[in-house]
């Protein structure tokens, strides 16, 4: 069966552009693959570990090649659950709001604790950094008081899109699709016209998601 999993970062509910056009995409998803499976992530509701203390030592015991102590193994163990999460998705769902140009800090913190040494990328002085995480279809979903589908919004840049697209590539995930979804705040018909535009891209998104699945399935079959 087929799992998509769904990172939430709005901690808005009933009036979250960001979770609309994501509920959007995923009812035309279901209309093309009804047996997909959704895993929804919720940032504001799931907690995340700190990544500090044992959590840290590990990290540096694993770079150094040191035998991790107790505290740390048990504190990379929860680390590596979560890489597993996001590495059993076929699929992979971003919704987020833009926060000061950027993403909210909820984001930051999960992708922090992904991008760990040996479980999602590992670096050789003589190659450099290589993903260890298989491509796979990848969507951000960006809902922004402003519209940045031409460039910047009254001077302010979009920060959001580069970090995400690199972050995620940096990974393995691959080529990341990004639809913006702005102005949220405004007259009403530039606000509904930006909704009506992101909702058509989200729905061929939606089409080339659903031919991609065996694809996807395959590349994981060949990676386990």
């Amino acid at each position: 069966m087929p799992r998509l999993l769904l990172v939430q970062a709005s901690p808005r509910q009933g009036d979250s552009a960001s979770r609309a056009a994501a509920a959007a995409f995923l009812t035309r998803l279901h209309e093309l693959v009804p047996e997909l499976e959704v895993d929804t992530l919720d940032l504001w509701r799931e907690p995340l570990p700190e990544f500090d203390g044992a959590a840290l030592a590990a990290k540096y015991a694993r770079l150094a090649g040191r035998v991790l102590a107790p505290r740390e193994a048990a504190a990379w163990r929860t680390i590596e659950a979560m890489v597993a999460r996001l590495d059993a998705a076929d699929l992979v769902v971003i919704a987020t709001p833009m926060w000061n140009f950027g993403i909210p800090y909820k984001l930051k913190h999960w992708l922090d604790l992904v991008t760990q040494p040996g479980l999602a990328f590992r670096f050789d002085p003589a190659k450099g950094y290589t993903p260890l995480l298989r491509p796979r279809p990848t969507l951000a979903i960006i809902a922004s008081a402003g519209d940045y589908s031409d460039g910047p919004s009254w001077g302010r840049p979009d920060l959001a899109t580069p970090y995400l697209q690199a972050a995620l590539r940096f990974i393995g995930l691959g080529e990341i699709a990004v639809v913006g979804q702005g102005p949220t705040i405004g007259p009403e018909p530039a606000i509904a016209a930006a909704r009506d535009k992101a909702r058509a891209r989200l729905s061929q998104l939606a089409e080339s998601f659903a031919a991609a699945l065996p694809q996807a399935q395959a590349s994981a079959a060949r990676a386990s």
